[in-house]
């Protein structure tokens, strides 16, 4: 589904990304993981179009998107969600989940008018499918951060994408939230055919969710593949070694 090949980003003489390669297949949970300042986010933020490379390719579905809009890769079937959760603290998690639904169907002028009549089954699949149903008339600000956190699934749901992005999914969650989103993020992609890409902190939760490792280190690709061969190599040992795990 997704190809990244030789994959460059430099920021004056800073060449955060130097050589990424990383394949995600349809219907994988692909973990990006590495050392601190590894590029990892950079690397997300080049296949979301955030920032433009500055050589190598990105292929989605067989069309290079590298250096495309966001707006447009979007529509194309990325979605992402961040490391703090971009959410609307004022509106409702109805409101918030609804917001993006609307985008993706062509109806966001509705955002300006009595809205709650319009796309409601499908805000409420999302929130039933996020476990925030019962929750759906909450000001969104008012929830826990773990709930926040998969409010931001929900929003990126919206979208309907084909390959879901996840920056840090459970950074500062508990160890419960951890577990329950985690577990959420599996049933969404088995549930709804979602593939994941994301990146994660916590080696426990990506050895025991990831069908494929890919590992950075200074902006480079040093391995990607299963997780026991991952485990095993001698390069990963050495970078985790001699630095913070990220």
């Amino acid at each position: 589904m997704l190809r990244v090949e030789n994959l460059r980003k430099s920021f004056d003489d800073f060449k955060a990304v130097n050589g990424a390669n990383l394949d995600v297949p349809a219907g994988s949970l692909v973990a990006v993981i590495g050392p601190n300042g590894a590029g990892k986010t950079t690397l997300f933020k080049l296949i979301t179009g955030q920032i433009k490379p500055s050589g190598g390719k990105i292929i989605f579905d067989g069309q290079e998107i590298g250096g495309l809009a966001p707006h447009i890769i979007n529509r194309r079937g990325i979605a992402m969600a961040f490391q703090i959760a971009n959410i609307f603290p004022r509106l409702t998690v109805f409101e918030n989940v609804q917001v993006s639904v609307l985008a993706h169907a062509g109806k966001s002028g509705s955002l300006f008018q009595p809205a709650r009549s319009i796309l409601v089954s499908e805000t409420n699949d999302i929130l039933r499918d996020t476990g925030l149903l019962n929750q759906a008339w909450r000001v969104a600000g008012a929830l826990s951060h773990g709930d926040q956190k998969i409010l931001e699934i929900a929003i990126a749901l919206g979208s309907q994408p084909k390959l879901l992005i996840l920056d840090e999914p459970t950074a500062g969650m508990s160890p419960e939230e951890t577990t329950t989103t985690m577990e959420l993020v599996q049933q969404l992609a088995a549930t709804r055919g979602i593939t994941i890409l994301f990146c994660e902190h916590d080696m426990q939760v990506v050895f025991s969710v990831a069908t494929s490792i890919m590992v950075m280190r200074q902006g480079q690709t040093i391995i990607q593949d299963h997780p026991e061969a991952v485990r095993a190599n001698k390069q990963v040992q050495d970078a985790y070694l001699g630095g913070t795990d990220a």
